[in-house]
C-alpha cells in the first residue's frame, strides 16, 4: 500500500486514468468497429443468399409455365388444409401432376420434369447450395427437390405427406404476408415475405414465394452454405490509438510537471483526441466495407443472371420464358423491398450511429479519467483492502444483485438507445442505435389535445397526458389509503376496544390476497350487465352504469380497487407506530388541558412522522407502477383514457413490438420516481439515522 506520508502524484494518476480510459474507450470502439464489419460480412453473404434464391424462384417460374387453373384439389395432409381457389388461366405445376394422377394425358413438354430438370441443373452449378424443395399449392404437392431425404418413395413428384404439413404452413404464412402487405395502408410491408432460418450447422434454410399473375401459386426453399468472410481484428490501428494518446501526454507532463488542472486538460484533449482519430479511421472502414458489398452484390447478381439466362434457353419451354430477367428485384430485405445502394445515405447513417456512439465512449472515458486522475479510485481501493471481511460477507449479495438487477436495468437502458422492434431484435446493436431519437421523440410531443371533426379531444397516446393521469392517480390513491389506513389504525388503538384482534385479521386481509385476483374481482363486480354493484343500484330503482365507457367512472373504479389494496398497508404500518409512543406524553398532555385534537396534531402526528414518510415514498412508488390494477381492472378503457405509464409501455413493447421506444419510456419512468425519491429523502430526512 502507499505510504500516506508521501506526497501524491498527479502526473502519475492522471497517467494511468489516460491508459484505462483510452483502453476502455478506443477498445469499445474498436470492438463496435469489428461486430460492424462482422456484421456486413455476413449481411453480405446473406445477400448474396438471398439472390440465389430469388434467382431459382424466377426460373421456376418462368420453366414451370403457366398459372394454376384447377379450382379444387386433393390436399394430402388432410381435409384440415384445402387447396386455395385460382381464378387465373392455363394448366401450372400443381394442375399438371393432378391432371396425371387422374389420369388425363400430359401437356406437351411437361413443365413439372422441366421444373426437376431445372431445379437439378442450378444446384449443379451451385456447390454452396446443399437442398432445394419446390412445392405447388394447388395439389399441395412437392414438385422437385434435391434434398437427401426426398429419395427412393419419398422423391418428387409426389404429394406432401401429413409430417411434412410445417412445409404446408410455411408457404400459406408467406402467401398470406404477400396478400397483407399489398393491401396494407401505403403499401408498407408489415410482414416478412421471406423466410430466413438459421440451421443448427451454421447453414441457413431460405424460403420465398413463387408468384404467376399476381397470385402466390407455390414456394422455393433452398438450405445453404453461408460463405461469409472471416473478418480480422486490426491490432495496429487499434495499439496506435490507444498508446499515442498516452505517449504524448507522458512526453507533456514531463513539462507541465504536477499542476493537476493543466494534468486533466491534456488528458481529456489526448483521450478525446485519440477517439475522434480512430473514428475519422472507422469511418472509412466501413466506407470501404460499404462499397466492397456493393461491388460483390452487383457482382453476384450478375453472374446468377447469366446462369439463370442460360438454363431458361436450355430447358426453358418455347413461349413461356416471359419478359427479361431483372436482378435489381432479387437483392432485397425480408419485406421483397429493394435494398438501398446510395453510398451518400449510407455514410451518413454510419457516421451518424458512429459518432453518437463516440460520444457515449468520450463521456464514459472522461468519467472514468477522472474517477482515476482526482484519486477516486485509489481511496476506493484503499477502502475495499481496509474493509475486506465485510465486502467478503456481502459478496454474494452484490452478485446477486448485480445479476438480477443491474444487468437487467442497464440492459434495458443499452435497449432504449436503439429502434430495436419484432423485425430488426436479431440485429446487432451497432446497426439499430439511434441515440436519443426514442427520448427526443417521447419528450418532444407536446400534442395533449388534437384537433377532430367532433373538436378537440384528448389525445390519450400522448406521453404529457398519460404521466398527468398517472399522478392524479397516484396522489388521489395515496391519499385514500394513507387517511384510511391511519383512521382505522387509530380505531383499532383504542383502549377497551371489543374483539380488536379479529377486526385486526380481517382488516389485513385485502393485502394479503393477490392483488391481481383482487383486481379481476372489481373488474366482475362493476360488468354492466352482471356485475353486483349494478345489480344492487338497479334494486333501488336505478339504471346501470356503463363504468368503463367514461374517462371518469372508469377512473373511480379502480380508484376503489387500488384504495380497497392499499389501505391495510398503511393501516399495519401507522398502527405499529401508535403502540410505540410512550402513554406518559398523553397523561402530560391531558394534565395540561390539551385537547384530544391538540394530543392528534402535537404528540401522534410528529411520532408517526418517522414511519409514515418511507412507507408513503414506497406507496407512491408502488402505486406509480401499480400495473396490476391499470391494466386488469380499466385496461385503459375507454380508448386509452386511465393508461398509466407502466401500462402504456407495456403496450409499446408487447402490442406494437417496439422495444426501444418501450425502453425508453421505462427509463423516464424510472427517472420520475428516483427523483421523486432522492427529493422526498433530502426534504424529509426520513431515512437518515437518529444521532
Amino acid at each position: 500500500m502507499t505510504d500516506p506520508t508521501r506526497p501524491v502524484s498527479h502526473r502519475r494518476r492522471f497517467l494511468l486514468g489516460l491508459a484505462v480510459a483510452a483502453l476502455l474507450g478506443v477498445g469499445v470502439a474498436a470492438a463496435l468497429l469489428h461486430g460492424a464489419q462482422t456484421a456486413e460480412s455476413r449481411g453480405r453473404a446473406q445477400r448474396k443468399a438471398v439472390i440465389t434464391l430469388f434467382a431459382l424462384a424466377d426460373l421456376v417460374d418462368r420453366v414451370g409455365g403457366g398459372a394454376p387453373a384447377s379450382a379444387t384439389a386433393g390436399t394430402g395432409l388432410g381435409e384440415e388444409i384445402p387447396s386455395p381457389p385460382s381464378d387465373s388461366g392455363g394448366m401450372g405445376l400443381g394442375a399438371e401432376i393432378a391432371a396425371a394422377e387422374q389420369g388425363a394425358a400430359k401437356p406437351a413438354g411437361d413443365p413439372g420434369d422441366a421444373v426437376r430438370r431445372a431445379v437439378a441443373r442450378f444446384a449443379a452449378g451451385h456447390p454452396e447450395v446443399k437442398a432445394i424443395r419446390v412445392v405447388d399449392f394447388e395439389g399441395v404437392r412437392l414438385t422437385a427437390s434435391t434434398s437427401p431425404t426426398d429419395t427412393g418413395a419419398k422423391a418428387a413428384p409426389r404429394r406432401l405427406e401429413r409430417d411434412e404439413k410445417d412445409v404446408y404452413d410455411l408457404g400459406q404464412r408467406l402467401r398470406a404476408a404477400v396478400q397483407n402487405n399489398r393491401e396494407g395502408a401505403e403499401g408498407a410491408a408489415r410482414q416478412p415475405e421471406i423466410s430466413r432460418v438459421r440451421n443448427e450447422d451454421g447453414s441457413l434454410s431460405l424460403a420465398a414465394p413463387v408468384e404467376r399473375g399476381g397470385e402466390v401459386v407455390g414456394m422455393v426453399q433452398m438450405d445453404t452454405a453461408i460463405q461469409q468472410e472471416t473478418v480480422r481484428f486490426a491490432w495496429l490501428p487499434f495499439l496506435a490509438a490507444w498508446l499515442v494518446p498516452v505517449g504524448v501526454f507522458f512526453l507533456l507532463s514531463l513539462v507541465l510537471g504536477e499542476r493537476r488542472g493543466l494534468l486533466a486538460t491534456m488528458a481529456a484533449l489526448a483521450l478525446l483526441g485519440g477517439l475522434a482519430v480512430y473514428g475519422r479511421y472507422s469511418l472509412q472502414v466501413l466506407e470501404r466495407e460499404r462499397r466492397d458489398s456493393a461491388e460483390a452484390v452487383a457482382a453476384h447478381a450478375a453472374a446468377e443472371e447469366t446462369k439463370a439466362r442460360g438454363l431458361i434457353s436450355e430447358i426453358g419451354i418455347q413461349g413461356q420464358q416471359g419478359p427479361p430477367l431483372v436482378p435489381a428485384r432479387w437483392d432485397v430485405d425480408e419485406f421483397r423491398q429493394p435494398l438501398a445502394n446510395d453510398p451518400q445515405a449510407q455514410r451518413a447513417a454510419d457516421a451518424g450511429r458512429l459518432y453518437r456512439a463516440l460520444i457515449t465512449l468520450g463521456i464514459l472515458g472522461l468519467a472514468l479519467l477522472a474517477f482515476v486522475g482526482y484519486g477516486l479510485a485509489y481511496r476506493t481501493g484503499r477502502a475495499l483492502v481496509d474493509y475486506r471481511v465485510a465486502y467478503a460477507y456481502t459478496l454474494p449479495a452484490m452478485i446477486g444483485m448485480l445479476v438480477l438487477v443491474f444487468f437487467p436495468f442497464f440492459y434495458g437502458v443499452a435497449l432504449s438507445f436503439t429502434n430495436s422492434n419484432l423485425y430488426n431484435s436479431a440485429k446487432p446493436i451497432t446497426e439499430t442505435w439511434v441515440g436519443v431519437q426514442n427520448y427526443a421523440d417521447i419528450l418532444s410531443d407536446f400534442a395533449i389535445t388534437k384537433r377532430t371533426a367532433e373538436g378537440l379531444v384528448w389525445n390519450y397516446s400522448n406521453f404529457y397526458y398519460t404521466l398527468i393521469f398517472t399522478i392524479v392517480w397516484t396522489v388521489t390513491n395515496v391519499a385514500l389509503g394513507v387517511s384510511l389506513g391511519l383512521i382505522l389504525a387509530l380505531i383499532l388503538n383504542l383502549k377497551g376496544f371489543a374483539l380488536r384482534p379479529l377486526y385486526r385479521v380481517l382488516l389485513i386481509l385485502p393485502w394479503a390476497t393477490p392483488n391481481y385476483i383482487t383486481s379481476l374481482i372489481f373488474k366482475g363486480m362493476f360488468h354492466q350487465q352482471f356485475g353486483i354493484v349494478n345489480q344492487i343500484i338497479q334494486l333501488f330503482g336505478g339504471h346501470a352504469v356503463a363504468w368503463f365507457d367514461k374517462p371518469l367512472t372508469s377512473f373511480l373504479v379502480m380508484l376503489t380497487t387500488n384504495g380497497w389494496l392499499s389501505f391495510p398497508f398503511m393501516m399495519v404500518i401507522s398502527l405499529g407506530a401508535l403502540q410505540s409512543i410512550p402513554s406518559d406524553l398523553y397523561e402530560a398532555a391531558r394534565v395540561d388541558g390539551a385537547t384530544r385534537w391538540q394530543q392528534f396534531t402535537s404528540i401522534t402526528l410528529p411520532s408517526l412522522r418517522p414511519a409514515l414518510v418511507p412507507a408513503i415514498i414506497l406507496s407512491v412508488i408502488w402505486t406509480f407502477n401499480q400495473f396490476n390494477v391499470a391494466y386488469l381492472v380499466s385496461a385503459g378503457q375507454p380508448g386509452g383514457a386511465t393508461e398509466i405509464l407502466i401500462t402504456q409501455s407495456y403496450k409499446i413493447a408487447f402490442e406494437q413490438y417496439r422495444y426501444g421506444y418501450a425502453a425508453a419510456y421505462s427509463v423516464i419512468i424510472f427517472m420520475i420516481l428516483f427523483a421523486y425519491g432522492s427529493w422526498q429523502n433530502r426534504v424529509t430526512g426520513a431515512t437518515e439515522a437518529l444521532g
